[in-house]
């Protein structure tokens, strides 16, 4: 015997819902319900290969962001250095505003780290009057 979730009327096997004679046939109609139901059922397997097929690019734009962000703070510790010897490199400036564009991440918190890198580059470049 078997329950249902919600605490129901118990099944019995060997007993369907609907009189009948014992059997199981499917008619034209009961054909087309059963090909619908195979591509259904095909349906949620190629929304995986296609989650499959993603994962590759984010991973990939997550790799790129990181270089980048590491990329972005050298050059402002670059610009830090640069500053407490007295001199400012207008060619790191550069490289600075050109690093602080880019795509965004996939993955929320390396977006969140890399904005806040990015703003941080945006103040110095604003500080410095590079535009």
């Amino acid at each position: 015997m078997i329950r249902g979730v919600g605490g129901g009327a118990p099944v019995r096997p060997g007993r369907g819902g609907r009189g009948g004679a014992g059997g199981f046939a499917l008619g034209g109609a009961g054909e087309a319900h059963g090909a619908g139901a195979a591509s259904a059922a095909a349906a949620p397997a190629a929304i995986g290969l296609l989650a499959l097929q993603e994962g590759a690019p984010a991973a990939e734009r997550d790799a790129r962001a990181a270089r980048r962000g590491q990329a972005l703070l050298r050059e402002l510790a670059g610009l830090q250095a640069d500053l407490l010897a007295g001199r400012l490199d207008p060619a790191r400036l550069g490289a600075i505003a050109a690093l602080a564009e880019g795509e965004a991440p996939a993955d929320p918190a390396l977006a969140a780290a890399l904005a806040s890198i990015a703003l941080r580059a945006r103040v110095e470049l604003a500080r410095h009057g590079y535009e």
